[in-house]
This record gives structure tokens, sequence and C-alpha cells, in this order.
């Protein structure tokens, strides 16, 4: 193992990060973890052989710290105001200086110039400014997470209930660690993909309706989809405390959703990570625990807004 390339993993702990830093370590590869706080999460991999590095992807002093000796990076920054493109800056400029060989860049979908999200715009922002540094770059643009049917959750007595701003748009959730297969796979042959922009889907493209009826079917009791209107949903997520910026985030996309930006199926996942990704119905079984309470986004008390 000593021998192995070293990769340099941001978002760690989150789902994609933990995953690949767990598929490098098993390929025998030298990881980096670059952790916000050192807690339970940065055990975890420490415990894996990952050598955890505590800093913050504003701080140019640690990033460029973190990135001594590393052959290539994943880079991931979490959606929050005024942090993505200081960050991409600062990320790039410290690899650059370091001689990294490559770049994965976390993206997401529904980045594009005209991007009514700001964030999603500050996404295809950040591409660019990655994509005209020297080192090999791949931007992955995922649709939804599988984990966000967990997040939004709602578990009654006798049923189960997914109240989202999607109308009937259509998406293929793809699950954190089919992402991480792509991710470990580009990293570690990052050539033949320098410059490319990926869109990641999971294996099949369904409606709300459809996804709930997977779910039911899995777990054996009623799910439903109930439709909210996006200002209901955005209003809901202001109540409950969410910063502005994610709320508007979250109005733009849910409208690219219903537009048809998050749909579309594709084989890149089982091309690119070896395998082909995860179904509905294989995410829920693999979490069924997490589906026997409410998902932590849920506020029960607004629940009833229109």
């Amino acid at each position: 193992m000593p021998n192995g390339k070293l990769f340099l993993i941001t978002a760690p702990t989150g789902n994609t990060g933990a995953p690949t830093v767990e598929i490098l370590r098993e390929a025998g590869h030298r990881v980096r973890a670059f952790v916000h706080r050192i807690d339970h999460g940065s055990d975890a991999l420490a415990a894996l052989g990952a050598e955890i590095v505590q800093g913050d992807l504003l701080d140019f002093r640690s990033v460029s710290s973190a990135m001594t000796g590393v052959d290539a990076a994943y880079f991931c920054c979490p959606i929050a105001p005024g942090t993505l493109l200081p960050a991409t800056a600062i990320f790039a400029q410290a690899a650059s200086e370091a001689g990294v060989d490559a770049v994965v860049n976390m993206s997401q979908i529904s980045a594009r110039r005209e991007a009514k999200s700001n964030a999603a715009q500050h996404h295809w922002i950040a591409e660019r400014l990655l994509d005209r540094a020297a080192f090999k770059t791949t931007h992955l643009r995922p649709t939804f997470f599988a984990e966000w049917l967990k997040w939004q959750w709602q578990r009654n007595d006798d049923e189960g209930v997914l109240r989202l701003p999607f109308g009937e748009g259509r998406h293929a959730p793809i699950s954190g660690s089919d992402q991480a297969a792509v991710i470990a796979a580009v990293l570690q042959n990052p050539a033949p993909h320098d410059r490319q922009v990926y869109p990641l889907v999971g294996a099949r493209e369904l409606d709300h309706y459809r996804i709930a009826d997977e779910i039911a079917d899995t777990l054996g009791f009623a799910v439903r989809y109930e439709p909210v209107s996006i200002p209901a949903f955005a209003a809901g997520l202001t109540v409950a405390g969410f910063p502005e910026f994610f709320v508007q985030h979250i109005s733009s996309v849910a409208r690219d959703y219903q537009d048809g930006i998050f749909a579309g199926e594709n084989n890149l996942v089982e091309v690119i990570g070896g395998h082909r990704p995860m179904t509905v119905a294989d995410y829920v079984n693999a979490n069924r625990s997490e589906f026997d309470h409410d998902g932590r986004f849920v506020r029960r008390e607004h629940r009833k807004a229109s």
C-alpha cells in the first residue's frame, strides 16, 4: 500500500466522498481526507487507513498544505452562499502549485450559464475556472441523489409520504456509492476523461409516483407521492430555518426538474464505474432503517402548508 498513489478527497464523510475513500483504500492507494472537523466521521476514515487533515476549503494555506505530494484530487464543495467560487479558485491554485495531475469536480446536472439557481450557475462558472488550469479536469453532473428520498421522507403509522415540489417531472435517482465508483475510476486513470462533462444518473428514469410505488413494493406498505407547489415548499424551508441561498437554489432547480433538466438515462456508471447503478429498490433495501422514521429535512409542523 505505501507504493500506491496519493489522492486528496474533500467532503470525505459525505455521500460521495466516504465511499470514494473506501474504494481507493481497497485498491491499495494512499488517501488524504480533508475534513472540517475531527469527529466520528473522520475517525471512521482513519480506521480505513486514510490520512486525516483538518482544514477549510476557503483557507488557502490549509488547502495548499493538503495538496503536497498529491497525484489527483476530488473537489466537492457544499451549497452555501459565497463559498463555491472562492473555494474553487483556491483549490485550483493550490493544485497547480503542487503539480497535481488531475481534479475530479463535483458539479450538478442543473449547472449551466443560464441557470436561474445562483448555486447552479456558480457550479457552471467553477467548471470553467477549473478548465483553465493545466491539470486534467473532469466534471460530474449528477441528477438528484437517491439520498434525497430519505431526506424528505415522512413516515406515518401505516404509510410513507414523499412531499416534494417536482410535479410530474422525472429522473433516475443515483446513489452516492455509484457516483463514488465513477469518481474513484477517474481519479485512478484521469487521461481519458480530461475536460469531459459527465451527467450521472441511476438505473431507471421515473416520476415520483413511480418512485413511491417502488418504495412501497420494497417496504411492503403504502407510499404516496404528494406534489406540493414550489412556493409552498420554499416557504416551508424558510420557516424551518434554511438560508435564503439554499431556498433560492431548491426553488429554481424544482422548476428545472419539472422542465426536464434532471431527466435522462445513460450507461456512464457502468462504463466508467464498472457496475450497473442501483435501482430505487436496491437503494431502499440497503437503507431500510432510514425509512422507519422521518427524514432529517422534514418539519412536520409545516407539512400542511399549501
